[in-house]
C-alpha cells in the first residue's frame, strides 16, 4: 500500500512537470515562430512598395541602355536594408512573366525564381515557407506578384531553439524525476507511519479481543448446559458470532496492507478453487429459494493466494446471496480473455435507491442500513475483497445502474 502510493506520488509529480515543461517548450517556440513570421511578412510588405517601382521586362528588339537602378532602402532601419535578401517574380494579367529580379539573392536564378513563383501560384496561400523563403502573394486587377524573402538565418534559429527546449525539458525530466524519488520516501513517512500505527492497532485490538469473546463463549455454552437455550443466551451467540466474524476479518485486512501481503506464492486452478467455494454456497442459495446458475471455465490457472482468492470469492457470493431479492438470481462466471482472468458474480437485487458503487469496497460502508441488520453485513467482506483483487495485481468494479441488479467484476 506505502509503495503504491508513493509511486502514484512520483507519477503525479512527474506528469504535473511533464504537462507544465511541455506547456513551456511549445509556448516558447509558438511565440519565437509568431515573432519571426511577424518580422518577416513586415519586410515583405516594404519589399512590395519597393517592387511597385520596378521597370517590366524589355520588349524583344534592341536592348536599351538600363538607367542605374537604386539601392533598396525600403526598410526603417537602414543597416538591415543591406542585409535583406529576396527576390521577385511578376506576372501579368495573362500569366505571362512580366518581370523576375534576382538582384538581392545570389543563391538564386531567374530559372530557379521562375520554379519558385510557379508552385506559389499553384497553391492557394498567400504568404508562408518554402524552404529557406518567406513568400507573399499579391494580386491586383493587372499582374500578380510573388515575392519570396531570405529567412535561413531565422528558420535555422527556430530548429536551434526547438532542439534547445526539447533537451532541456528532458534534461530537467531526468533531474525532477531523482529528486521527486529521492524526496518521495521522506514526503509519505508521516502518512507512513500513520498507516502503520493504524495497522498495528487494529491487529492488537483484534487479538485483545479474542480472548473475552472466547471467554463470552465458553461461558453461554455452560449457561445453556445448566439452563438450557432462551432467546437471550442465542442472542449472546449471535453477537459473539458476529464479533468474532469482524475480528476475524479485521486481521485479515490488517495483513492485506502489509508491504508483502503474499509472502509465499504458488501456482493452482483457479477453476477448482472456485468449485470448492460453489460447493458451500449452492445450499444456502437453494435454501432461500434463489437460482443460483455457474459458469466457470476449465483448466484455468493462476499464481498468487489460493486462500485468499477462495476468500474473495467467498465474500462475493455470500454478498450476492445476502442482498439478492426474494427468490431471486444469481449468476458467477469465471473466464480467461486476453491474457487476463475475468470474474464476474451478478444478482437481482430491490434497493429502493442505487447505491454507491464508488464507496462499495469502501470499510464499513453500508448501502442500506435496514437491510445489512436484518443480514448481518458488516461492511468489511467487499473491503478484503478489493483487497484481495489488488494484492494480486488486479482490479475489481461494481454497476448497479437502477437499483435492481448489482454486477460485480474483477480482473486479475
Amino acid at each position: 500500500m506505502i509503495k503504491r502510493m508513493r509511486y502514484r506520488l512520483i507519477l503525479s509529480a512527474m506528469l504535473s512537470f511533464f504537462a507544465v515543461i511541455s506547456l513551456i517548450a511549445v509556448l516558447v517556440n509558438v511565440i519565437d515562430y509568431g515573432i519571426v513570421t511577424k518580422r518577416a511578412d513586415e519586410t515583405l510588405d516594404y519589399i512590395v512598395g519597393y517592387e511597385e517601382h520596378l521597370m517590366p521586362a524589355p520588349a524583344p528588339g534592341p536592348v536599351p541602355e538600363e538607367p542605374p537602378k537604386d539601392r533598396f532602402m525600403a526598410l526603417p532601419d537602414k543597416e538591415a536594408n543591406y542585409m535583406t535578401r529576396f527576390f521577385i517574380v511578376r506576372y501579368d494579367s495573362n500569366g505571362n512573366i512580366d518581370l523576375v529580379s534576382t538582384d538581392y539573392v545570389a543563391a538564386v536564378d531567374e530559372t530557379e525564381a521562375v520554379g519558385y513563383a510557379d508552385k506559389v501560384l499553384a497553391g492557394r496561400t498567400e504568404r508562408g515557407y518554402m524552404k529557406e523563403y518567406r513568400y507573399v502573394k499579391k494580386e491586383t486587377k493587372d499582374t500578380t506578384v510573388v515575392i519570396f524573402l531570405n529567412v535561413m538565418r531565422e528558420r535555422q534559429f527556430m530548429t536551434t531553439l526547438t532542439i534547445l527546449t526539447i533537451i532541456v525539458s528532458v534534461v530537467s525530466l531526468v533531474l525532477v524525476f531523482i529528486l521527486v524519488v529521492l524526496f518521495s520516501k521522506r514526503a509519505i513517512k508521516p502518512i507512513a507511519d500513520n498507516i502503520a500505527r493504524q495497522k498495528q492497532f487494529i491487529t492488537d485490538a483484534s487479538h485483545e479481543l479474542k480472548t473475552p469473546l472466547t471467554s463470552i463463549n465458553t461461558s453461554i455454552d455452560v449457561i445453556t448446559m445448566e439452563h438450557g437455550d432462551d432467546e437471550w443466551t442465542d442472542n449472546i451467540k449471535d453477537q459473539t458470532g458476529r464479533m468474532s466474524k469482524l475480528v476475524s476479518e479485521l486481521i485479515t485486512l490488517s495483513r492485506l496492507d502489509e508491504e508483502i501481503p503474499i509472502p509465499n506464492k504458488e501456482q493452482f486452478s483457479l477453476s477448482n478453487a472456485a468449485w470448492e467455494i460453489v460447493e458451500v454456497y449452492r445450499p444456502q442459495a437453494a435454501g432461500t429459494s434463489k437460482k443460483m446458475d455457474i459458469d466457470i471455465a476449465e483448466n484455468i490457472n493462476m499464481t498468487g493466494d489460493k486462500q485468499a482468492i477462495q476468500q474473495m470469492l467467498s465474500v462475493l457470493l455470500d454478498n450476492a446471496i445476502r442482498y439478492s431479492d426474494l427468490e431471486g438470481e444469481i449468476r458467477l462466471s469465471i473466464a480467461r480473455k486476453k491474457g487476463k482472468i475475468r470474474i464476474e458474480v451478478f444478482n437481482t437485487c430491490d434497493y429502493a435507491k442505487a447505491p454507491d458503487t464508488e464507496k462499495l469496497f469502501d470499510r464499513f460502508y453500508r448501502p442500506d442500513e435496514s437491510r445489512n441488520k436484518e443480514t448481518g453485513g458488516n461492511g468489511v467482506g467487499l473491503a478484503i475483497a478489493k483487497a484481495v483483487a489488488e494484492t494480486h495485481g488486479g482490479s475489481i468494479s461494481a454497476q448497479c445502474p437502477s437499483g435492481k441488479s448489482m454486477t460485480i467484476k474483477v480482473t486479475l
